[in-house]
């Protein structure tokens, strides 16, 4: 199978935390940033970094980021260069864009432009706090469809002690327990008979208005 190639486009902050995620796995890294110290800090984490004009499509193109299977725009506060290297990425038939908003009508042009993910990194980060003050033990948040998340989050006390069946989680809260990590080993699909202990830590899909309830 063909290894996917990565394209990472502006390198502040939530660039840089993208090439380093994605070069802990071990995949291949297209990094660029006009800012020579930006492409220093990503230089010892990828092997392709390259100090460049990211609105001259011929540099792009010698930075081979035209190649790659997945491109991430991430332009800082650069509003007007981020619509355009967009625009430049989805002329030369890169497939799929993620492209980060810096607020809802940034969000809605990009969308409009065509790309596969708008992030909006500050506003969902202050979203997850948020939710984990609201709701006592959560963790993270993944949102799964319309409405619903997976929440990873430490079992309460309220229910430390009870088996699943006993609990009724899904009838009473219309919450679903999806796995139980308990001193690192996870099992996942637990059984109705398993036992919630404290320190446990399950991963929980349903409505923040049910898990609520629960942890209320």
């Amino acid at each position: 199978m063909k290894r996917r190639i990565f394209g990472v486009i502006g390198l502040g902050n939530f660039g840089f935390h993208v090439v380093r995620t994605l070069a802990k796995e071990g995949v291949e890294v297209i990094a660029l940033d006009r800012d020579p110290e930006k492409v220093r800090r990503v230089s010892e984490l990828v092997t392709h970094a390259y100090v460049a004009d990211v609105l001259d499509e011929k540099a792009l193109e010698e930075s081979g980021i035209f190649t790659a299977d997945v491109v991430v725009v991430s332009m800082g506060e650069n509003v007007e260069a981020s619509i355009l290297v967009t625009v430049l990425l989805k002329n030369r038939g890169v497939k799929e864009i993620v492209a980060k908003a810096l607020n809802p009508l940034h969000g809605e042009v990009l969308k409009k432009l065509g790309v596969s993910r708008v992030v909006f990194p500050e506003m969902e980060t202050a979203e997850r706090t948020a939710k984990s003050l609201l709701i006592s033990g959560v963790i993270s948040e993944f949102p799964f469809a319309e409405g619903y998340s997976i929440f990873e989050m430490e079992v309460p006390k309220s229910i430390v002690g009870r088996s699943l069946k006993e609990l009724d989680l899904r009838r009473k809260y219309n919450l679903n327990v999806l796995a139980v990590k308990r001193e690192g080993r996870v099992t996942v699909n637990p059984s109705a008979e398993e036992v919630l202990k404290e320190g446990d830590i399950v991963l929980v899909l349903g409505k923040e208005g049910d898990l609520l309830k629960l942890t209320d």
